[in-house]
């Protein structure tokens, strides 16, 4: 008999093994518990023609057309689930904890395997997920000017110990305009969700988070409202840099990459940017000049990350300088300032 776990159970026994998902390909791809393998009972189609068959027809004629659907893929989910598993144990939901994944595990029962159904399906999943956004969390938020590299800081600050939430790898996305270049944002607003779900749910309460300062939407996704207002009221430590090694690292990090790209982010921000300013980025992209780009467009973000502190409370933000743009050393000064000044 298939074994049905609460949502924290199954989480934790699941967590060196493959979690099954048996909702359709497009249910899966909106958003899916992080790591989980698709092992659709019905394809999008299929789905939405035994759907329609239940409305119109009753529950009866539905369940016979899923078991004629079904019927010939039978043995190729055996295999699918043998070969991914271990220990013959199975982990698997659908939508609500229903039908679907109560006829694949007991196939796969039937098939010599043993499976632990998730208790309310991926629904349980998501209502686990938005909970743990109310969880408050000791948070530090790691600030600076566009070119001190703080997701390289906040990385290294994780090599010494630290707890860190990289908001920017959750989201796949670097937060501005220029973020998504070679860096495509495939991922939905719900499955960011899931994935920074459990990545907060992990964090001790106790333990000092430290996360990178962003805006609300990165890219095409947003923090979510309950952990934004926490990231509002946090302390801000900001990392000041000068503008001549903050455009040496922008080069660094930024001459590879695709110069029309570039362009078209550079048009994105115009109506911000100014018409002449864009005029004069795009030309300096075309001649190759990378120095001139960056020297015009380190203003006009320097000018909006102003802004964002001014918004802050004097007593929330603690500034701490540098001179160099290594982010290992960077790391240890920016802890040693915080935890001194504690």
């Amino acid at each position: 008999m298939p074994q049905v776990l609460p949502i924290e159970k199954f989480l934790q026994q699941s967590e060196a093994q493959p979690i099954f998902d048996v909702r359709s390909p497009a249910e899966f791809q909106h958003g899916r518990i992080p790591g989980a393998k698709n092992l659709p009972l019905f394809s999008d189609e299929e789905r939405a023609e035994v759907g329609t068959l239940y409305k119109r027809k009753g529950r009866e004629q539905a369940m016979l057309r899923g078991l004629e659907i079904v019927g010939p893929k039978m043995m190729g989910f055996v295999e699918f689930a043998k070969e991914h598993c271990s220990n013959r144990q199975v982990f698997l939901h659908c939508w609500r904890g229903g039908q679907r994944s109560e006829s694949m595990a007991w196939l796969l029962e039937f098939s010599g395997l043993h499976c632990f159904v998730l208790e309310g399906g991926y629904k349980s999943f998501r209502r686990f997920v938005r909970e743990g956004f109310t969880q408050e969390k000791q948070i530090v938020i790691l600030g600076g000017m566009t070119g001190t590299g703080k997701t390289e800081i906040l990385l290294e600050l994780a090599k010494l110990g630290e707890k860190i939430i990289d908001l920017e790898d959750l989201a796949i996305h670097k937060g501005s305009a220029f973020g998504g270049i070679e860096r495509p944002q495939d991922i939905t607003q719900e499955h960011f969700e899931n994935r920074l779900g459990l990545a907060w749910r992990k964090i001790d309460p106790q333990k000092l988070l430290w996360l990178e300062d962003e805006s609300q939407r990165i890219g095409n996704v947003h923090v979510p409202m309950e952990i934004w207002q926490q990231m509002k009221a946090g302390p801000v430590l900001a990392v000041e840099m000068p503008a001549d090694l903050r455009q040496k690292r922008l080069l660094l990090e930024y001459a590879e990459l695709n110069p029309d790209e570039l362009k078209k982010a550079t048009q994105r921000i115009e109506r911000r940017l100014g018409g002449l300013a864009t005029k004069q980025t795009l030309e300096a992209l075309d001649a190759g000049d990378m120095e001139q780009a960056c020297a015009i467009l380190l203003p006009y973000y320097d000018k909006f990350y102003t802004r964002g502190l001014v918004r802050r409370e004097d007593d929330q933000v603690l500034q701490v300088g540098t001179n160099t743009i290594d982010a290992a050393e960077n790391a240890v000064l920016v802890r040693d300032f915080w935890y001194a000044k504690k």
